[in-house]
């Protein structure tokens, strides 16, 4: 099959396997996910712009996850619905699209860890200094972590694609039903030895500096709260650290299961719908776990439905 005669730009593209039977089902399910994840993380930011009392670093902070949900969603599952309805035979990308679309996967996958650790700051400075969060916590201060979280990925996933797109090509096919970095360099016949040595610091780096920040933070939050002996902090910290820390779990188990899964190759049908299942119950699992779990959020989304509601029995 690599010895087909295509065009040095367009790539074979494996998507998933779907029987006749349930390739129906299976895109009715994916494209109601993905709705509700786009409509409810784009409703969760209108939300909050909208909504004054919710000006505030954290929910500020909160948005850059939304936006980053749909970004990632949005990049993988309108793709792979259209897949679902083709037949094999012309499931095929453009190489540039293809690199674009591994550029914004790993994109989408580095800015889901350094938000939630710029979220995290937010949540030790609120609770381990709360008589100075107004005077660190400005919106400047939000803008720069914003920045520095998006700009961190950015540059990280650029240098990762980059020595990827270096090299030539002697393959066509993705065994994969989407682009990304591993996809890339697999279609050379060249040393990748340098893309690994990256790929592998890369890894260490991202989920090094997440998990050992997110885990120094946490102890620092547990120990002022059992040294203070405040049921009104504690209560404050449980509230808003357990659905940071659900979302932030949540991430790594998904992740690690994509990983264990890539070292059986036997189990490739598994790690494909593993992956994007990740690029779209991850983001809706995002936005309910915030919506229904943060009391300000909660109580605007009730009062918003009690006006529309009452808007319409106007109407009648």
């Amino acid at each position: 099959m690599e010895n087909q005669t295509f065009g040095d730009d367009i790539l074979i593209m494996e998507g998933l396997k779907v029987t006749s039977q349930s390739f129906i089902p299976a895109f009715v399910l994916l494209l109601l996910i993905y709705i509700f994840s786009i409509v409810s993380n784009i409703g969760l930011v209108a939300l909050i712009f909208r909504s004054r009392n919710l000006h505030q670093p954290m929910y500020l902070l909160l948005c850059n996850m939304s936006i980053n949900d749909v970004f990632g969603a949005t990049i993988i599952i309108p793709h792979v619905l259209r897949d679902l309805l083709i037949s094999n035979s012309v499931r095929y990308i453009h190489y540039i699209d293809c690199v674009i679309q591994a550029f914004c996967v790993h994109l989408h996958a580095s800015a889901s860890h350094t938000v939630l650790m710029i979220m995290a700051f937010d949540r030790y400075v609120a609770i381990c200094n709360p008589l100075r969060y107004a005077t660190i916590m400005t919106n400047r201060m939000v803008v720069t972590l914003s920045v520095a979280a998006w700009g961190t990925a950015f540059v990280l996933v650029l240098i990762l694609v980059v020595l990827s797109v270096r090299l030539s090509r002697c393959r066509w096919i993705i065994f994969n039903p989407f682009c990304d970095n591993a996809s890339l360099f697999k279609l050379s016949c060249e040393s990748v030895l340098i893309n690994n040595i990256y790929g592998l610091s890369y890894t260490v780096v991202l989920l090094g500096s997440s998990i050992g920040s997110i885990t120094l933070t946490y102890l620092r939050i547990a120990t002022a709260c059992v040294l203070s002996k405040s049921k009104v902090l504690n209560n404050r910290a449980l509230q808003t650290c357990t659905t940071h820390l659900a979302v932030y779990i949540t991430l790594l188990v998904s992740g690690f299961i994509i990983v264990i899964l890539h070292r059986f190759p036997q189990m490739s049908d598994h790690r494909k719908v593993a992956g994007v299942l990740g690029h779209v119950a991850l983001p809706a699992l995002n936005a309910i776990i915030y919506g229904l779990q943060i009391k300000e959020v909660r109580q605007r989304i009730i009062i918003s439905f009690h006006n529309n509601k009452l808007a319409v029995m106007d109407v009648k």
